[in-house]
This record gives C-alpha cells, structure tokens and sequence, in this order.
C-alpha cells in the first residue's frame, strides 16, 4: 500500500520519534489519538495531528486496526525510515531516482514536471487546484528525504545524498 499524506516536513528523525511516542501503546480512537499528538508534540490542529498518524503508519512506527491507532514499539532507526519512506509513499521512490540519474540539482518545478504523467487522474479531479496540491506534494516528498538523508539540498534544488 502507498501513502500520499505527508505532514509538514520536520528538522530531523528525532522529532518523527517524539511524534512515535506521543501515539498510546494501548489502540485508541483516531479522536483520542490526534488529541494526545496535539497536546504532547504542540501540532496545531486535528488534521495536522491526522496527517501524522497516517505518516507514522506509512513509516511503519503506527499501526491501526478498526479505527484504532497504536505504536509500535521499535525505534525510529534511520534506516528502517528510509526503506519504509521510499516503499510506502507514493512517488518518493520516484523522486529519487530522478535525483540519482541527474547529472544536476533539480529544483521543485523540475522534479514536478517530471512527474506530472504520474498523478492519479482521480486525484487530478478531487481537486478544485491539483496542480497545486501535487506540488506541494512533491515538495513535501523532497523534503522528507533531505530529512531522512536521502537527498541534500545543492545549488537552488536537490541531490541523491
């Protein structure tokens, strides 16, 4: 299964592990879940702390079942982040391929334009913008990587790290 949800892009691993540990071991409603994220990581809303969750399985550090939300208990090894990042998430593989057979930095408009006969024509029509959201996306993605060292800031764009 692929993700598309990203949440804002953080710092470094140390805080998606600070985000791991604010989810309960025991599984509890979504509800209970974001408000627990909200209060012991300071993400600002409910859809933020939605956005985190769904990450966090994708990472696999969350696991839900029936609707309800729980850590694993097993660290979130930098490693471990990276092969999940590039398996479960929906272009991230993508996006770093092209990093890695460009001879140059790629900025966001290059890398998006690469990629733009790969986003779900569905996804095209859910959105009054998709353009947009997509970009977004894309950004988020590359992001996620300079985080999870995958790719390095270089130039006005990214490189495989």
């Amino acid at each position: 299964m692929k993700f598309k949800v990203l949440p804002a892009p953080v710092e470094s691993v140390e805080t998606v592990a600070e985000m791991q540990a604010a989810v309960p071991l025991v599984p509890d409603e979504e509800t209970s879940c974001c408000a627990r994220v909200i209060q012991r990581t300071g993400v600002g809303s409910q859809d933020r702390a939605k956005e985190w969750l769904t990450f966090l399985r994708a990472l696999r550090l969350v696991e839900e079942d029936d609707g309800k939300y729980h850590r694993l208990q097993r660290d979130a090894d930098p490693e471990d982040l990276r092969e999940a990042f590039l398996e479960r998430i929906y272009l991230a593989e993508d996006v770093i391929e092209l990093l890695e057979t460009s001879d140059e930095p790629l900025d966001l408009d290059a890398v998006f334009e690469r990629l733009t006969d790969r986003l779900p024509q569905w996804e095209q029509l859910r959105h009054t913008d998709p353009e947009a959201v997509w970009r977004e996306r894309v950004y988020r993605i590359l992001e996620w990587a300079v985080v999870f060292g995958l790719a390095e800031r270089a130039d006005g764009g990214y490189v495989a790290a």
